[in-house]
């Protein structure tokens, strides 16, 4: 083998590994960004479960609060829309993971009847 030889190895050896390692690095961003999603859609869930359970009828305007789940706070909003149906209301809920986030982490909607 020549150096020349060697050293076209050797360039084409280095573009193989940083391509890999950029795949790598966009897999472990891409995971994080679904873990976060997970556990928004689990809050989310929470207070889906939590609105059944009060066995109230959902009102109209927005309530708010905070729920920390796996070390981080998430800031969740939901609120009652009226259907076609008087005897059932849609609820939707928001859930972000900063405050004044423009676009909710996850959002649920379910529809609760009217006992």
């Amino acid at each position: 083998m020549t150096l020349l030889e060697v050293m076209v190895a050797m360039a084409i050896f280095a573009i193989a590994g940083l391509t890999l390692m950029k795949t790598v690095t966009e897999q472990v961003s891409a995971l994080a960004v679904l873990e976060e999603k997970t556990f928004a859609g689990w809050v989310a869930d929470n207070q889906l479960v939590t609105i059944r359970l009060t066995d109230k009828w959902p009102n109209l305007n927005w309530s708010e609060g905070t729920e920390e789940m796996a070390g981080h706070t998430y800031y969740w909003r939901w609120h009652g829309v009226e259907t076609a149906d008087p005897q059932f209301r849609a609820v939707d809920v928001e859930v972000r993971d900063e405050e004044k986030a423009e676009d909710p982490r996850a959002t649920l909607r379910s529809y609760i009847a009217k006992n």
